[in-house]
This record gives C-alpha cells, structure tokens and sequence, in this order.
C-alpha cells in the first residue's frame, strides 16, 4: 500500500515547490510556490521564520479538503461494515475531511440531542467532521413529522427520510412546510416505492437476462416529479441526492430554469458503470439506485458538464464480505467508494468532461455550500495534494476502508490523493 502522509494542525509551516493550485473559492486555477499553516494557504514566511518541511509539488495539484454528500459511515448500529474510526480514518488519508451522513442508521437519527456526541465521536475517533442529515419523519416510517425542531437545536445540517416512503403526498406535504418553517434544507433520494416494488437492478435487457426483478426509470423521475411540485409549493430548499438517470437531469434543468431552490448531485460510479456490470450475477454491482442504462451514464455526465449537477459524491457504503456473498437480489446494496473516488474523478478530467478547477469545485466548494458548512469548511481548512498521472491498481491490499466491497476491484487508475495537510 502506497504510505500518504496526514498532517495535524500545527504551526509548522509546509513549503510546496511548484504545484498546480485549484481554488474554488477564488476561481483561480495557477502553478506557484505555496506555503501552508494551520490548514490554510499563507503569505511567503518572514525573515525570521523557518519552513518546517518543503515538498516539490512539480506536475501535482493542490486542492481544498474534499466534502462528500453521501457517506455511510455504518456506526451507530452496523460496526460489522465499518466504524468511524476505520472509516474516517481512510477517508481523512484520502482527502475528505468533511462528510455527510444519512439519518437511516441504526437507531434512526432523530434526536438532536445525540447528534453532539456523534459529531465529536467521528472527530475523536476517525479525524473527520461530520455533519447529520437528521430524520424527517418519526422513526422514518413516513407517518408524521419527526422533531425537527430539536433537530435544528442539534445542528443537522439538513433532513431526509432517505429512501424510506411516506404514508401519502399530505404527509409529505405539511412535512415539508414544518421543514421550510425552520429554515432546513430537505435531502431527497427519489424513488416511488410502488414502482420500485422488489426490484434490486434496472430495469432493462441485463435484468430480464438474469431473471431479476427491475426497478424502472420512471420510479425516480416520478418521485422526483412529484417532490419537485412539492417543492415549488412550500418554497423549502431541496437538494436531490444520487440521481441516476438522464430523465432526472432535465428534471432538475427545468426547475432550476423556474427558479426553484434545488440542487443535484451524482455518485461518482455512476459516471462510469450501467447495467452491464452485474452480467453473471455480479453482486459488487449491486447499489441502490442501480447502474442503469449507457444513455443514462451520458445524460448524467452531460448534467455534471452543464453544471445542472451541481456535485459528485462517492456514495459510500461499507459492507462485510458476507453482506456480498448471497444470491444477488438477496445481497446487500452498497459500494466501498472511498479509495477509488480520486483515481475516477482525476479520469473526468483526463476524459475531457472537466477542467481540474472544476472538478475541484464539484467535489469541495459546491457540496459545503449545498450543506450549508462552507463557512466551517473555509475556517477549518486543510488542502489535499493529488499526483493526477500516479498510475496505480485498486487491490483490497490498497483499500483503507473496511469494506472491499467494490465493482473497481483489480481496476488501473490514475491520480491519486498523496498528502492531505490540516
């Protein structure tokens, strides 16, 4: 395993000879001479000032601290896949320091009173900040409105019911009007549960080769149809997490195109996959939302061009081996993104989808707005440097998470996260 070096705050100042500079927040793209304090960029050291270690940057980029949308950290409740500490832990030594975690653990996460002491636990035990999307319904059975008040009091930084439904559109109707009341932005991940039914691949020519049941198209763009309108009619900021399919996209156009206050973001292995990688039952594969079809993978990619997707996330999901080991439909869902993210996104760039300094934008500034903690994100600092043509295989020996759970297995990537600063 390649050895990355993570540095504490200190007060040591670190010199990069060279490096290309991606910064968002100045929209300013240029190779200089840097030097670094504290997890913040600085002015060249006076006379009586020393530089505590000089790094030759030469050919590397240097961008802020990565925010991920979308990590399942699987504590509290599923410590068998994953910790906060193994998980933040490989997060951190690959450039994320702020995450974003869903409130769909176990127990549910409603109660902002415990949201502190999970925060500091995360900080504590892995070295990553992490921010709570709490419930938005009571235990997330979709019935009546959790406590979101006491939310707010226990800074969420948002609220969702996840992938769970809602008993009707009147629940979800006065849900969403508490929630606008408050201030809260409401996360969605669209998917109509009647449409979706048991279904666990997309719906299309790989599901019916195999003999599995399909989750159509349609069962996200009518969620999110539906969400849209009501979005439109309480006036509550919405950010739409992990679409998956083209249609989506020019969803997501045309309500920005009205002015409604959305938001979108893709999972980086949707840029790359579609059905065709669960042929012969392939449980690595196997996620929710599913991979689905090549025009979809260019409809989304072309949503991450136009800026229509404002964010890429990993999505990640840590799963024990066994949790992959089952017939396929009776698997769990979830891939392990955290150690490939990087190599796949520098591809973006290679491939001519983006320039760096947008997908810099796309993976730190844009998401810390989109959770509202840029300026959290902008105070605690931190820079991640990435060799953009470090050619390198993702074996399981390579894996910092806990889950090897992953369809990039054995994959050639280039780029990769060298040295993370804070």
């Amino acid at each position: 395993m390649i050895e990355l070096q993570t540095l504490k705050k200190s007060d040591e100042i670190i010199q990069i000879n060279e490096v290309r500079v991606l910064d968002p927040m100045q929209c300013t793209d240029e190779v200089r001479t840097v030097w670094l304090q504290q997890g913040h960029l600085r002015g060249q050291p006076t006379a009586d000032e020393s530089v505590s270690q000089t790094v030759d940057g030469q050919g590397q980029w240097l961008m802020p601290a990565l925010v991920d949308l979308c990590a399942r950290l699987r504590e509290p409740g599923e410590q068998q896949h994953g910790t906060l500490k193994s998980e933040g832990q490989a997060a951190r030594a690959l450039g994320f320091l702020h995450l974003v975690t869903p409130p769909d653990t176990k127990p549910v996460l409603e109660s902002g009173a415990l949201l502190p002491g999970l925060r500091q636990k995360a900080y504590d035990d892995g070295g990553i900040y992490l921010h709570v999307i709490g419930a938005l319904t009571k235990g997330l059975d979709g019935n009546q409105p959790a406590n979101l008040a006491g939310l707010k009091q226990g800074k969420c930084i948002a609220v969702s019911n996840a992938r769970h439904a809602f008993a009707n559109n009147d629940v979800l109707l006065h849900t969403l009007e508490y929630a606008a009341t408050l201030g809260l932005t409401v996360f969605f991940y669209p998917e109509d549960p009647i449409l979706a039914q048991d279904g666990c691949v997309h719906d299309g020519f790989m599901a019916a080769r195999q003999g599995l049941a399909g989750i159509p198209a349609i069962a996200e763009t009518v969620a999110l149809s539906t969400q849209l309108q009501l979005v439109e009619a309480t006036g509550v900021r919405a950010h739409f997490s992990q679409l998956s399919c083209a249609a989506s996209v020019e969803l997501i156009a045309a309500a920005k195109a009205r002015g409604l206050p959305v938001t979108a973001d893709v999972a980086i292995h949707q840029l790359y996959l579609t059905d065709a990688s669960i042929d012969g039952f392939n449980s690595a594969a196997h996620v929710r939302p599913p991979l689905r079809s090549e025009a979809d993978r260019v409809g989304l990619r072309a949503g991450v061009a136009s800026g229509v997707i404002d964010a890429i996330c990993s999505h990640h999901e840590p799963l024990s081996a066994t949790a992959k080991m089952m017939p396929f439909a009776e698997t769990q869902a979830g891939i392990s993104s955290f150690d490939a993210f990087m190599g796949l996104a520098v591809g973006l760039v290679r491939e001519g989808l983006l320039s760096p300094l947008q997908l810099a934008g796309l993976i730190s500034k844009q998401p810390a707005m989109i959770a509202g903690i840029d300026a959290l994100w902008q105070g605690v600092g931190g820079w991640a440097l990435i060799d953009p043509a470090l050619d390198w295989v993702l074996t399981s020996s390579e894996i910092r998470s806990a889950g090897k759970n992953t369809p990039f297995l054995g994959t050639s990537l280039t780029g990769r996260v060298t040295a993370v600063f804070e």
